[in-house]
């Protein structure tokens, strides 16, 4: 089982994120634009599993939500990964928090001791929005640059919980569902 960490956005949230990047997706159409159910914030990428981990992971995942509390994330801006230029991930940015990188890193450190390998990379949150398969012609990633500066979306919305999912990919793309949900504390 492919499994990941994330946090999912509540439904009117990603609703309006959609219809506010409908000028993105329509200078770009053939990037692969992530369906609107499926918009998330990835904590952190497990990979295929053993079906014996959900259980392992439970646990694991309750214990760390346990010490956290709810938190507002806001989301602003859209980006590319590393650039519009070079464009490998269209995404939409997070504001900075550190309670947000806290639970991030206490959650890189319980799965270290469960034998998963610590992202090196720095904690960079964000909604991906769309992925480049090919590299883009010069011109759509101007006008995909230039798209974006366009995008006024500003949305805030409340953690509440911390999700397990599992990924299955099909030639009608992925499907995500929710295997466990630890909810952070409240107040």
């Amino acid at each position: 089982m492919r499994l990941f960490l994330a946090v999912n956005l509540p439904p009117e949230v990603r609703r309006a994120l959609t219809r506010a990047t409908e000028t993105l997706r329509a200078a770009a159409p053939d990037l692969a634009w992530v369906g609107e159910p499926l918009i998330h914030l990835t904590l952190k990428f497990l990979g295929d599993q053993p079906p014996e981990m959900v259980e392992r992971l439970q646990g694991t995942i309750a214990a760390v939500s346990g010490r956290h509390r709810e938190l507002v994330i806001n989301l602003h801006a859209v980006g590319a990964f590393p650039n519009f230029r070079r464009a490998r991930i269209v995404w939409l940015g997070i504001e900075p928090d550190g309670r947000l990188e806290l639970l991030h890193h206490d959650l890189e450190m319980t799965c270290e001791g469960l034998g998963f390998e610590v992202d090196g990379r720095p904690f960079r949150p964000h909604l991906t929005l769309a992925r480049v398969r090919k590299p883009l012609d010069a011109p759509v990633a101007r006008t995909l640059a230039r798209t974006a500066k366009g995008v006024d979306f500003r949305s805030e919305f409340v953690v509440r919980s911390i999700e397990l999912m599992r990924s299955e990919l099909s030639s009608a793309g992925p499907s995500y569902t929710t295997l466990v949900s630890a909810p952070l504390r409240s107040g």
